[in-house]
């Protein structure tokens, strides 16, 4: 089968790495794909949200299937647009992706199927928002409701950090269009814990657990980014709680969104606090996480191609995966000031070196070809991933890839995983 993946992070080269493995890929295409990538199939120019040039290609090159990546394609109807074109597409369609695309209607899911989570305003108006931020006396979350590629969430411990949060959203247009609408929601106190699912419409089939670091300082400190590693299995998730998580949670939105007319397919991801009166939702993504794919892509045994189209047939019930026992850990290093402002081009060395590692795979995300270099191209460049015989070894080899790794300015967070070892 010829397969298009879209895409070009760290979650597409894991997806492409785990596609390669199949028996029954005859050709994999990336679009457009990054230095690892390129190792992997064929890269093609053609931009994520360039959607009538994706399907063109697709028709042109025989394409069977197409993965949609990234958030904004799907948000934008690239499923829609490959189904019409009579290509299967692995992903929500336009109205399923609003889930993830629009906040508001996420919180409308959940209150409908009395799913739990943060209690919640919406706001339209600065000014309304900022009469209310300033009526509370306790700790505010501030969201912006639409796609802010994991920034536009500020937890402020005070009502006053919140109303500045509201204006650079609102007022500022940080976010453009995504800030329209804002959400302000009381904070949540406990552990997180990422939730990721196959779903087929019908069928639900939950993946190994995860943790993923959003804060960019140590210690869960600094400004959110759109993730500084993550590890998998999240020991915090027992057996027990994940009965709960499925029947309270999972099942219940799946059919929440069946019952709206927006049947699901694809992969659900609820990011959730496991507070001390049981787990919330704080947000829903309809596709892979990143960086959680890496980790959790390294323990997947069996074949993701069956499984992605298994999702695609409806036919989820038939699929059994299989999954390495040892734990794995990923380490996001990031471009020096991220994710703020950064400069791009820095050469990388010392990636022969790390690859060369037993259970390590270096993730190319924010790289590019250059002068015969790798060089940097983005805020997270690269996720450095390793399997261990228990959560310590994992994180032990993460970190002695990421040491042989340099270019000017690199930065990662040196307590991955520490949740996890306590």
């Amino acid at each position: 089968m010829r397969v298009l993946l879209v895409g070009n992070g760290g979650r597409e080269h894991a997806i492409a790495w785990k596609l390669k493995q199949s028996k029954n890929i005859e050709k994999l295409f990336i679009a457009p794909g990054n230095p690892g990538t390129a190792m992997l199939g064929a890269n093609v120019a053609i931009d994520v949200n360039d959607i009538d040039g994706l399907v063109n290609f697709a028709v042109q090159n025989k394409v069977g299937l197409a993965i949609i990546g990234p958030e904004d394609p799907l948000a934008a109807g690239a499923v829609d647009a490959f189904e019409k074109a009579g290509i299967k597409a692995f992903g929500p369609s336009k109205a399923a992706a609003e889930l993830e695309a629009d906040k508001v209607f996420a919180k409308e899911i959940m209150r409908s199927m009395s799913i739990p989570t943060a209690e919640s305003r919406t706001f339209t108006k600065f000014s309304d928002a900022k009469a209310y931020i300033a009526s509370r006396d306790e700790a505010v979350v501030i969201k912006a409701a639409g796609l802010a590629k994991g920034k536009g969430v500020y937890v402020c411990d005070e009502p006053s950090d919140g109303i500045i949060a509201a204006e650079k959203i609102m007022v500022d247009k940080i976010f453009g269009e995504a800030g329209a609408k804002i959400i302000v929601e009381e904070k949540l106190l406990g552990e997180e814990a990422s939730i990721l699912a196959f779903v087929d419409g019908r069928n639900i089939y939950v993946m190994e657990t995860s943790q993923d670091h959003k804060p960019i300082g140590d210690g869960d400190t600094g400004p959110n980014t759109g993730g500084m590693g993550a590890y998998c299995p999240a020991p915090v998730v027992t057996e027990k709680l994940m009965d709960q998580i499925i029947r309270e949670i999972l099942v219940p939105t799946v059919e929440g969104m069946n019952r709206s007319g927006k049947n699901f397919k694809g992969v659900l991801y609820a990011g959730l606090m496991l507070t001390p009166g049981g787990p919330r939702v704080l947000e829903y993504n309809v596709r892979f996480g990143d960086p959680e794919t890496q980790p959790i892509l390294m323990r997947m045994k069996s074949d993701l191609l069956e499984v992605i189209l298994a999702v695609c047939d409806g036919k989820l019930d038939d699929v059994t995966i299989k999954w390495d026992k040892r734990p794995s850990v990923c380490v996001v290093i990031s471009a020096g000031g991220y994710p703020g402002e950064y400069i791009n081009g820095k050469v990388i060395t010392g990636l022969d070196e790390a690859a060369k590692m037993e259970d390590v795979m270096v993730f190319h995300a924010g790289t590019a070809e250059k002068d015969g270099n790798i060089v940097t191209n983005g805020g997270r460049v690269l996720g450095v991933t390793a399997i261990g015989d228990d959560i310590k070894s994992a994180q032990a080899k993460a970190y002695a890839a990421c040491e042989k790794i340099k270019f000017e300015g690199a930065y990662y967070r040196k307590d991955i995983a520490n949740k996890a070892i306590k």
